[in-house]
């Protein structure tokens, strides 16, 4: 049977768990030590011809970065592979060679050598919120780091353009305007005289890029090849916005989706350790930050080879995620033909990325375990933003909502706790009486529990059914980009960092010792000063918390003390 010390014990463990789980969650991925790779031996590889014929010599030191063709059981081709393996060469085009574009969502750079998307600047998502002119770099090639999207194309006994030969370009300067789309050619021919055309088409409102290769089989002899594209990523240490409690915790990886295993994350220690090699018949490969992604779309094609590596240097390891065509495309001499892709290269948003003909690709907005109640609360938080353009008060209205559907449960908590706090001077006399006689003054005060028909776990067991929709929301309102640098009022201006002035986190705790005070005295003067102090170690975790979140634990207290104050004001009453 329960007792009152049985009630706390439960009510401290369900705090204490919120805590622990947030806890870890903050902790989860923070950065692992990378252990050291093996360096690569000194070889010398052939690298592709560029647009004169030319070729390039790279050493082992660099990595071999081309996939290569697909065996012989899935391409059901008579050639043998080997011609298509090339060498990284570490030719770069100058800022003054690379092709600028600009749409009204991303500013990108395109790379001539090779076709690479090697820069894209988010328009409408600025580094941070006090610096609206600067905007989020999500794709780079510099200093800092490697965030590069390659694609091309690979086959046997030819040169193909894959993404180390050198294109030739019409002009440096795009700008979509008032346009819906617009297209980027790059041209080059190969030796065997086959020209090819790589083009990307970016549209209007959308982080979709689509990008086809046209064939023009001007030679002699039928056209064979494949299709790959990969993201190529340096590990970089996340921004630490959370202080001493740790890192936030957004995964950084890859991702992939399948047919057969649907979605799965490959974390840069798994890559290190096994390289990946999978055939679907549909799917997607990403590379994912905390609130954007990067992720191959391939279109066209019936079955596809998902494959990783990790190359680079033991201090600077770089890591391959990408896919290839597994069945040959097939050009008759004298004709022409065209191989499809796609790139998603954006946030998170959930609305674009249910616009996309990916399946799975929303699951990349990674709500863990609680994601059938977190997709639920987010869609409610967005109708509501819908109507109130504002996301701190959406959160508000939220709180509200769900106060009201657990307002039965909460009823049934504040309903036992004001029976219990009424019988806090007839326990205070049996433990006075009893002493330390605690086999004595346990089987008293559950007779005195009978007598008045109190139910000690009613007042917990309703908080329990709760927690799991706490954690969702948690999640919820921590892995939406939709918050991100989202303005609320006053000094709030970014729900999803820290409030600058800890004034949210200080009411909080203010709210949690008023809840104390009006919950029913623990008997035992250790509990009593165990709960005591629970408001004030949730104060200073939440210090360092989203204001987000903090909003609507705060939102939530104060309704649940106007709820908690009437209803024993009602019972006392009654």
């Amino acid at each position: 049977m329960f007792n009152l010390e049985v009630q706390r014990i439960i009510l401290f463990g369900a705090l204490g768990l919120v805590l622990v789980i947030i806890w870890q969650s903050w902790t989860e991925f923070q950065q692992r030590p990378q252990p050291p790779l093996t360096a690569q031996p000194e070889t010398t590889q052939r690298a592709a011809g560029g647009a004169n014929g030319a070729g390039a010599v790279a050493t082992g030191a660099e990595a071999e970065d081309i996939p290569a063709p697909p065996p012989q059981s899935l391409a059901t081709v008579t050639e043998t592979p080997g011609a298509a393996e090339f060498a990284a060469t570490t030719d770069t085009a100058s800022g003054r060679d690379l092709i600028h574009i600009t749409t009204d969502l991303i500013h990108a750079r395109i790379d001539p050598h090779g076709g690479d998307l090697v820069e894209v600047k988010l328009l409408q998502h600025p580094v941070h919120v006090e610096q609206p002119e600067q905007p989020f770099t999500l794709l780079h090639r510099d200093s800092a780091g490697l965030f590069v999207a390659q694609n091309g194309l690979i086959g046997l006994h030819r040169e193909y353009p894959n993404h180390r030969v050198r294109y030739a370009v019409a002009q440096r300067q795009y700008d979509l305007g008032a346009r819906a789309q617009m297209e980027v050619v790059l041209d080059w021919r190969a030796p065997d005289g086959v020209a090819y055309q790589k083009v990307f088409r970016f549209q209007r409102d959308t982080y979709r890029i689509e990008i086809d290769f046209r064939v023009d089989n001007q030679s002699r002899q039928p056209w064979v090849g494949f299709a790959y594209g990969q993201l190529q990523q340096t590990e970089t240490q996340q921004n630490n916005a959370m202080g001493w409690l740790g890192q936030l915790p957004s995964f950084q990886g890859a991702a992939i989706y399948t047919a057969d295993e649907k979605y799965d994350k490959i974390s840069y220690e798994d890559m290190r350790e096994t390289n990946l090699d999978v055939t679907t018949e549909t799917g997607w490969v990403a590379m994912m930050q905390h609130y954007f992604l990067a992720a191959w779309l391939p279109v066209g094609a019936d079955h596809y080879q998902f494959f990783s590596a990790v190359g680079g240097t033991p201090s600077a390891p770089q890591y391959r995620i990408g896919y290839k065509t597994a069945a040959p495309v097939r050009i008759a001499p004298g004709a022409q033909g065209v191989l499809n892709t796609a790139l998603f290269v954006g946030p998170k948003e959930q609305h674009r990325l249910r616009q996309q003909p990916a399946e799975g690709l929303l699951l990349t907005v990674d709500y863990g375990w609680l994601t059938p109640i977190a997709d639920p609360l987010f869609w409610l938080l967005d109708k509501i933003h819908g109507v109130v353009q504002n996301w701190g008060w959406s959160i508000v209205l939220l709180t509200l909502l769900i106060k009201a559907i657990f307002y039965p449960l909460s009823a049934t908590s504040y309903k036992s706790m004001a029976k219990m706090k009424k019988l806090q001077p007839r326990l205070k006399t049996l433990k006075e009486r009893y002493g330390d006689d605690k086999p004595k003054f346990q089987q008293e005060m559950m007779k005195l529990y009978k007598s008045e028909k109190v139910n000690p776990a009613g007042g917990c067991l309703p908080i329990l059914v709760q927690i799991p929709v706490f954690i969702a929301l948690y999640w919820t309102l921590l892995e939406s980009v939709e918050l991100r640098q989202a303005d609320f009022m006053l000094w709030i201006k970014d729900l999803s960092i820290p409030d600058p002035y800890f004034v949210l986190p200080l009411i909080m705790g203010a709210s949690m010792l008023a809840q104390h005070f009006l919950n029913p005295a623990p008997v035992d003067p250790l509990q009593k000063k165990i709960m005591l102090a629970m408001p004030i170690v949730f104060t200073v975790f939440f210090l360092w918390f989203p204001a987000g979140l903090v909003l609507y634990w705060v939102v939530n207290n104060l309704l649940s003390i106007a709820q908690q104050y009437y209803i024993t004001r009602k019972y006392q009453a009654g």
